[in-house]
Protein backbone atom coordinates (compact mmCIF):
# COMPACT_ATOMS: atom_id res chain seq x y z
CA UNK A 1 0.00 0.00 0.00
CA UNK A 2 2.88 2.14 1.01
CA UNK A 3 4.76 1.17 -2.13
CA UNK A 4 1.51 2.76 -4.49
CA UNK A 5 1.35 6.33 -2.16
CA UNK A 6 4.72 7.37 -3.41
CA UNK A 7 4.19 7.63 -6.76
CA UNK A 8 0.69 8.99 -5.86
CA UNK A 9 2.93 11.71 -3.71
CA UNK A 10 5.74 11.79 -6.28
CA UNK A 11 2.97 13.01 -8.89
CA UNK A 12 1.19 15.33 -6.74
CA UNK A 13 4.30 17.36 -5.98
CA UNK A 14 5.23 17.46 -9.59
CA UNK A 15 1.35 18.65 -10.34
CA UNK A 16 1.87 21.84 -7.88
CA UNK A 17 4.86 22.58 -9.13
CA UNK A 18 3.72 22.61 -12.87
CA UNK A 19 0.58 24.72 -11.49
CA UNK A 20 3.13 27.22 -9.65
CA UNK A 21 5.18 27.74 -12.67
CA UNK A 22 1.63 28.70 -14.04
CA UNK A 23 0.09 30.37 -11.23
CA UNK A 24 3.50 32.70 -10.26
CA UNK A 25 4.63 33.97 -13.60
CA UNK A 26 8.63 35.39 -13.46
CA UNK A 27 8.72 34.33 -9.69
CA UNK A 28 11.41 31.58 -8.47
CA UNK A 29 9.74 28.62 -7.30
CA UNK A 30 11.26 27.68 -3.81
CA UNK A 31 11.30 24.48 -2.16
CA UNK A 32 9.50 25.62 1.09
CA UNK A 33 6.71 27.36 -1.05
CA UNK A 34 6.27 24.19 -2.81
CA UNK A 35 6.04 22.05 0.42
CA UNK A 36 3.72 24.80 1.15
CA UNK A 37 1.59 24.51 -1.56
CA UNK A 38 1.89 20.64 -1.32
CA UNK A 39 1.08 20.38 2.32
CA UNK A 40 4.26 18.61 3.52
CA UNK A 41 7.34 19.30 5.04
CA UNK A 42 10.33 20.32 3.07
CA UNK A 43 12.14 17.06 4.13
CA UNK A 44 9.31 15.39 2.79
CA UNK A 45 9.67 16.97 -0.83
CA UNK A 46 12.99 14.93 -0.22
CA UNK A 47 11.90 11.66 0.32
CA UNK A 48 10.26 12.26 -3.11
CA UNK A 49 13.21 13.87 -4.88
CA UNK A 50 16.68 14.17 -3.85
CA UNK A 51 17.07 17.69 -5.16
CA UNK A 52 14.59 20.42 -6.58
CA UNK A 53 16.48 19.70 -9.82
CA UNK A 54 15.22 16.42 -10.02
CA UNK A 55 11.69 17.73 -9.60
CA UNK A 56 12.51 19.66 -12.48
CA UNK A 57 13.69 16.86 -14.67
CA UNK A 58 10.49 15.04 -13.51
CA UNK A 59 8.48 17.92 -15.47
CA UNK A 60 11.10 17.66 -18.42
CA UNK A 61 10.09 13.79 -18.92
CA UNK A 62 6.80 14.29 -19.04
CA UNK A 63 7.23 17.50 -21.48
CA UNK A 64 9.36 14.81 -23.63
CA UNK A 65 7.03 11.30 -23.36
CA UNK A 66 3.64 13.69 -24.14
CA UNK A 67 5.69 15.40 -27.09
CA UNK A 68 7.54 12.41 -28.59
CA UNK A 69 4.96 9.61 -28.18
CA UNK A 70 2.28 12.12 -29.66
CA UNK A 71 5.17 12.31 -32.86
CA UNK A 72 5.78 9.03 -33.23
CA UNK A 73 1.81 8.73 -33.63
CA UNK A 74 1.63 11.21 -35.91
CA UNK A 75 4.34 9.53 -37.93
CA UNK A 76 2.44 6.18 -38.04
CA UNK A 77 -0.83 7.86 -39.03
CA UNK A 78 0.78 9.79 -41.62
CA UNK A 79 3.08 9.52 -44.62
CA UNK A 80 3.35 13.10 -46.44
CA UNK A 81 6.52 14.85 -45.07
CA UNK A 82 4.45 18.24 -44.91
CA UNK A 83 1.22 16.72 -43.14
CA UNK A 84 3.63 15.10 -40.35
CA UNK A 85 5.33 18.77 -39.98
CA UNK A 86 2.44 20.56 -39.89
CA UNK A 87 0.86 18.08 -37.13
CA UNK A 88 4.19 17.76 -35.02
CA UNK A 89 4.40 21.48 -35.23
CA UNK A 90 0.09 21.88 -34.16
CA UNK A 91 1.07 19.14 -31.26
CA UNK A 92 3.85 21.08 -29.42
CA UNK A 93 2.08 24.52 -30.13
CA UNK A 94 -1.29 22.78 -28.39
CA UNK A 95 0.39 21.15 -25.60
CA UNK A 96 2.00 24.43 -24.73
CA UNK A 97 -0.88 25.96 -24.62
CA UNK A 98 -2.44 23.46 -22.21
CA UNK A 99 0.55 23.41 -20.03
CA UNK A 100 1.57 27.17 -19.23
CA UNK A 101 3.43 26.14 -16.60
CA UNK A 102 5.68 24.06 -18.98
CA UNK A 103 6.24 26.38 -21.46
CA UNK A 104 8.31 28.42 -18.21
CA UNK A 105 10.59 25.32 -18.33
CA UNK A 106 10.94 25.32 -22.43
CA UNK A 107 11.27 28.57 -22.39
CA UNK A 108 14.10 29.05 -19.58
CA UNK A 109 12.27 31.23 -17.84
CA UNK A 110 11.77 29.19 -14.98
CA UNK A 111 15.29 27.68 -14.72
CA UNK A 112 17.09 30.78 -14.17
CA UNK A 113 19.34 30.25 -11.20
CA UNK A 114 19.03 26.23 -11.32
CA UNK A 115 21.18 23.71 -12.21
CA UNK A 116 22.78 24.00 -15.35
CA UNK A 117 22.12 20.34 -16.57
CA UNK A 118 17.97 21.49 -16.73
CA UNK A 119 18.97 23.64 -19.59
CA UNK A 120 21.02 21.26 -20.85
CA UNK A 121 17.87 18.46 -21.06
CA UNK A 122 15.78 21.14 -22.76
CA UNK A 123 18.40 22.42 -25.35
CA UNK A 124 18.16 17.88 -25.90
CA UNK A 125 14.43 18.39 -26.41
CA UNK A 126 14.41 20.88 -29.10
CA UNK A 127 17.60 19.26 -30.91
CA UNK A 128 15.85 16.10 -30.44
CA UNK A 129 12.78 18.09 -32.39
CA UNK A 130 15.00 19.62 -34.76
CA UNK A 131 16.34 15.90 -35.89
CA UNK A 132 13.10 14.77 -36.12
CA UNK A 133 11.73 17.78 -38.30
CA UNK A 134 15.34 17.13 -40.64
CA UNK A 135 13.99 13.35 -40.70
CA UNK A 136 10.78 14.10 -42.02
CA UNK A 137 12.32 16.67 -44.54
CA UNK A 138 14.80 14.10 -45.81
CA UNK A 139 12.43 11.43 -46.32
CA UNK A 140 10.31 13.95 -48.23
CA UNK A 141 12.87 13.36 -51.19
CA UNK A 142 13.00 9.54 -50.55
CA UNK A 143 8.85 9.06 -50.14
CA UNK A 144 7.67 11.97 -52.33
CA UNK A 145 10.31 12.38 -54.71
CA UNK A 146 10.57 16.20 -53.90
CA UNK A 147 12.65 18.66 -52.35
CA UNK A 148 12.73 22.25 -50.77
CA UNK A 149 14.29 25.53 -51.89
CA UNK A 150 16.59 25.50 -49.17
CA UNK A 151 18.34 22.56 -47.21
CA UNK A 152 16.53 20.43 -45.12
CA UNK A 153 18.49 21.31 -41.83
CA UNK A 154 17.82 25.16 -41.91
CA UNK A 155 14.13 24.73 -42.74
CA UNK A 156 14.11 21.82 -39.61
CA UNK A 157 15.75 25.01 -37.76
CA UNK A 158 13.14 27.29 -38.83
CA UNK A 159 10.50 24.91 -37.47
CA UNK A 160 11.98 24.76 -34.27
CA UNK A 161 12.58 28.56 -34.06
CA UNK A 162 9.41 29.34 -34.89
CA UNK A 163 7.73 27.02 -32.09
CA UNK A 164 10.31 28.29 -29.67
CA UNK A 165 9.44 32.11 -30.56
CA UNK A 166 5.53 30.50 -30.36
CA UNK A 167 6.69 29.53 -27.00
CA UNK A 168 8.93 32.08 -25.46
CA UNK A 169 6.15 34.71 -26.50
CA UNK A 170 2.98 32.83 -24.65
CA UNK A 171 5.45 33.16 -21.23
CA UNK A 172 6.08 36.99 -21.98
CA UNK A 173 2.88 37.99 -22.52
CA UNK A 174 1.79 36.15 -19.30
CA UNK A 175 -0.16 33.61 -21.54
CA UNK A 176 -2.33 35.68 -23.09
CA UNK A 177 -0.92 35.04 -26.39
CA UNK A 178 -1.88 31.84 -26.87
CA UNK A 179 0.76 29.56 -29.16
CA UNK A 180 -1.56 28.23 -31.49
CA UNK A 181 -3.60 31.23 -32.71
CA UNK A 182 -3.06 32.45 -36.55
CA UNK A 183 -0.57 29.26 -36.91
CA UNK A 184 -2.63 28.17 -39.62
CA UNK A 185 -2.14 30.64 -41.99
CA UNK A 186 1.53 30.98 -40.62
CA UNK A 187 2.40 27.55 -41.49
CA UNK A 188 0.72 28.16 -45.00
CA UNK A 189 3.14 31.07 -44.96
CA UNK A 190 6.30 29.68 -44.20
CA UNK A 191 5.41 26.65 -46.71
CA UNK A 192 4.51 29.08 -49.93
CA UNK A 193 8.25 28.73 -50.49
CA UNK A 194 8.57 25.17 -50.33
Amino acid sequence: MSGSAKPNRKQQILECLALMLQTSPGQRITTAKLAEQVGVSEAALYRHFPSKARMFEGLIEFIEESIFSRVNLILTDHKEALVRCHHILHVLLIFAERNPGMCRILSGDALMGENERLRTRVNQFFEKLESQFKQVLRERKLREGKGFDIPELALANILVSFAEGKICQYVRTGFEKKPSESFNDQWLFLMASK
